[in-house]
């Protein structure tokens, strides 16, 4: 290859990834379809080694998916929208144990001069805004209702990925193939490799990693609701929820859990209790969740993993912090195949000498 064409291909490479940074919006839909396909394809693989054709075992999981997601909303949205009106009716209290307990503690405990927070101006806020918090799904619709352009666009968005995810996963096996034609011959078994290898690291710590959160979310808000916290569901879900990133999840379930629970009973004595919620669930997570479900599939340091988190974050905002991991994961791979590369190349012998 030419420098010509070398420059030719870096040109490419770099006009193609502008393009697709602009059209972010347009393939979001469809990247969430394609993610979904590559989770159930290895069900639909499954149907299809019990003799059934792939379309009708498509059929099968996308149905199973859909059924699944609606007993979730049936049965988690109305909770949660008790939760949140919950949560609104008893700030007013947070607001005061911060004001008048939390902020002349620290000012006392570290010797600050001063240190005041008039949070009363954020009452009638709260008072006025959120009157009806407790009806989510009425507040979003009538939201979405003020920009026709805009509702549009979102139920677009809500159409598109189940019917790309339907297509996706009929023809996956299909698309694979006609990449995998795409490669060259000569490069073709390392390519084959690798790719075998990534999808092995990424669907193996994607699925593991979902149902770690699933379990710690469901065992937070067990274990908070056996303490008798209000907001039990809501504090245990987001624990759950972003536990992906290393002790997250237990700093932000500990930190609101245990502030919640003082407004509750105003009783210092009852932080215990959620202490070993959240201690339970961390030896849970660490000595069983994760070495079942994930194990060390990943191979990266939770340094790594964070630097990794708080990149994708700041490069592609909310979408970066959920492709984040997954793109460690591969990228992963791909130094550990460069790394052995380079230590059977000569130039690592001759550095040795």
């Amino acid at each position: 290859m030419t420098d010509s064409q070398k420059w030719l291909w870096f040109a490419g490479l770099i006009g193609s990834g502008w393009l697709l940074y602009l059209l972010a919006p347009v393939f979001t839909p469809f990247l969430i379809a394609a993610l979904i396909a590559y989770l159930c394809d290895p069900l639909v693989d499954r149907l299809e080694s019990w003799k059934l054709s792939r379309t009708f075992s498509v059929v099968i999981v996308f149905f199973g998916m859909v059924i699944l997601l609606i007993l979730a909303l049936l049965l988690l949205v109305p909770m949660l929208e008790r939760q949140v009106a919950v949560l609104v009716v008893k700030m007013p209290e947070y607001l005061n144990w911060v004001q008048h307990t939390a902020v002349p503690w620290v000012s006392q405990r570290f010797g600050l001069s001063e240190m005041s927070l008039n949070l009363e101006t954020l009452k009638p806020l709260i008072a006025q805004h959120w009157k009806d918090a407790g009806n989510l799904i009425a507040r979003a619709i009538a939201s979405a209702s003020t920009s026709g352009l805009a509702l549009v666009g979102g139920f677009a968005s809500l159409v598109l990925v189940p019917v790309v995810t339907f297509y996706l996963l009929r023809d996956w096996d299909i698309l694979m193939s006609r990449i995998r034609g795409l490669i060259p011959k000569q490069s073709e078994e390392r390519f084959v490799q690798i790719a075998r290898e990534s999808d092995e690291v990424l669907g193996s710590f994607i699925r593991g990693q979902l149902l770690v959160m699933l379990a710690l979310g469901l065992v937070y808000t067990t274990g908070l609701k056996l303490v008798g916290l209000e907001l039990a569901l809501l504090i245990g879900l987001l624990a759950g929820l972003v536990s992906f990133v290393p002790y997250l999840g237990f700093i932000i379930g500990i930190l609101s859990a245990g502030i919640a629970v003082i407004v509750q009973t105003q009783d210092v004595i009852q932080l215990l209790p959620v202490l070993a919620v959240f201690g339970v669930g961390q030896l849970l997570e660490s000595f069983l969740l994760t070495p079942w479900l994930v194990g060390d599939r990943i191979g990266l340091h939770p340094v790594a993993v964070i630097f990794a988190i708080l990149a994708g974050g700041q490069l592609f905002g909310f979408f970066g912090i959920l492709l984040a991991l997954p793109v460690a994961a591969v990228v992963a791979v791909l130094l550990r195949h460069a790394h052995e590369q380079y230590t059977s190349s000569r130039v690592y012998d001759q550095s040795n000498y």
